[in-house]
């Protein structure tokens, strides 16, 4: 039986793994092991928390590999459980020739973007920034090269723009499982694969910081929306309220043409103009007003913007940072 390692940390990539756990017979292969980040300190008591897919791995008995490196060490641990490829998908870490070299029928790593384009840590985010029409789920041969691998298997996704990165990568995960499936199937049939090379100017994209989610109201309004999808659910985008950070979690942007929107040309922009029931918390931007549906205080639970103007009866005319 085709035996293959899998590397992977963060939930989408558990995603992913959990359907491959299931789908190990009907597809013919087995999962020998998992490669993961280590453990990481967390909460007020900065316990150490293992990645998604190690818990999810030790939970069901598969071997699993934390290595602060990918050394000598750690590929003679590798060697030993005698698998054949490398399946990976938000390892987080560029594989080197030597560890490579470890599996004789290679690697193939799921990246969900429509490569060329969005090579790199974050394309679901580059994508929904840019409000792109559409995108892909892309399965491709691990090269020593970031995300420069032959095409194996593709689907493309079409956009409607209410994407967030966290609904979009669910939906990679669960898609990329499938493509990834149907592969393995193919190989422990005996059948060769066949690889495709990228064609097109590639783009990168790099890791995002909680300070890229800082809402600059002079900013178009069709931007703030998109960037508010994007950095959901992290780091978030986030403004400030009589200095303290206050995260905007789902908005919608109206256009001035609307005319809700036309009587409020006027305002500053990222002043808190109205509470609308039906719905939502008006903000002015430059282009239009942005439709506030959640938000979170500092310290505070996420709240729908019903139950946020509950306890916040002098957030009408408020100005924020």
């Amino acid at each position: 039986m085709l035996k293959i390692l899998y590397a992977g940390s963060p939930e989408p990539a558990c995603d992913t793994l959990k359907i491959l756990f299931e789908k190990q017979t009907e597809c013919g292969f087995e999962i020998a092991g998992v490669l993961s980040n280590p453990p990481a300190a967390k909460g007020r008591h900065k316990d150490l928390i293992p990645t998604p897919v190690a818990a999810f791995a030790s939970e069901k008995g598969i071997p699993v590999f934390t290595p602060e490196h990918l050394d000598s060490a750690c590929r003679q641990q590798v060697e030993v459980l005698g698998a054949q490829l490398l399946v990976s998908f938000a390892y987080g870490h560029i594989f080197g020739p030597k560890f490579l070299a470890l599996f004789p029928l290679g690697g193939m790593n799921l990246h969900p973007s429509l490569l060329p384009k969005y090579r790199g840590c974050t394309p679901v985010p580059a994508a929904i920034l840019n409000r792109d029409s559409k995108t892909a789920v892309t399965v491709q041969t691990l090269a020593l090269g970031m995300d420069e691998g032959d095409i194996l298997a593709q689907e493309v996704v079409e956009l409607k723009g209410d994407e967030t990165s966290q609904s979009l990568l669910a939906y990679s995960a669960k898609s990329g499982a499938a493509l990834i499936c149907g592969l393995l199937k193919k190989l422990s049939a005996g059948e060769k694969l066949q690889a495709t090379a990228q064609e097109g100017e590639a783009s990168y994209t790099g890791i995002i910081k909680k300070e890229d989610g800082k809402i600059n109201w002079e900013e178009a309004g069709e931007v703030i929306e998109a960037k508010i999808r994007a950095y959901y659910p992290e780091p978030g985008c986030w403004c400030l309220e009589n200095t303290l950070p206050l995260r905007i979690l789902s908005a919608s942007f109206i256009p001035e043409s609307d005319a809700s929107a036309n009587s409020y040309r006027e305002e500053a922009n990222g002043k808190v103009l109205a509470f609308v029931k039906a719905e939502g918390i008006y903000i002015k931007v430059s282009g239009g007003i942005l439709c506030v549906k959640s938000l979170q205080r500092q310290g505070k639970k996420e709240m729908t913007y019903k139950d946020f103007m509950n306890g916040a009866r002098d957030f009408i005319g408020r100005q924020l940072d």
